[in-house]
């Protein structure tokens, strides 16, 4: 299933000097509780451990910039980033990094979230593809461990977050 979902949303144009790569996570929380928190390009320091700070310029359409504070500790202290996709039917975000000061040059992403059953429950496939430049000096090799790096820490964290809020959920309603 995996690898359909993969083919049917996670398209990217790779170009020469380029690499790209998909990351899943099987998370243990209803789909809607963690699309809840993925939809949020205004609010990512919800569930992305090294996001300090969010501003969004205007409304929050496709189109949308977002200027993001990065906690010490990275090589970055501020990424700008548009909102390219954002479809609450499909459950499909879609984020292009337009400017910050970082290597991450011509850097795309694309999350799409997915229905599953984990242990007889519902749970949720979560999916995360790029496609960035690979800076001078570096290897293909090398960006893609950064960034799928980067990735893994947030799909944990969301795993974590999502994971927590449907047991606080289910607390509250046994009570």
């Amino acid at each position: 299933m995996e690898t359909q979902y993969i083919r049917r949303h996670h398209k990217h144009d790779l170009k020469e000097n380029q690499c790209t790569s998909a990351l899943v996570k099987h998370i243990k929380a209803p789909v809607d509780l963690v699309w809840s928190l993925v939809r949020r390009f205004d609010q990512p320091q919800k569930y992305k451990p090294f996001v300090s700070r969010c501003v969004v310029q205007g409304d929050l359409n496709i189109g949308s910039l977002r200027e993001v504070n990065v906690k010490s500790g990275l090589p970055a202290t501020t990424s700008t980033e548009m909102l390219e996709l954002l479809n609450d039917d499909e459950h499909i975000l879609g984020i292009r990094i337009v400017g910050g000061d970082h290597r991450l040059k011509n850097y795309s992403s694309i999350i799409t979230v997915h229905p599953e059953t984990i242990d007889g429950k519902p749970g949720t496939l979560v999916i995360e593809s790029f496609v960035v430049d690979v800076p001078h000096g570096n290897t293909k090799d090398e960006t893609c461990y950064f960034v799928k790096a980067l990735i893994n820490c947030n799909l944990k964290s969301l795993a974590d977050v999502s994971e927590r809020m449907a047991l606080q959920k289910q607390a509250r309603a046994i009570n």
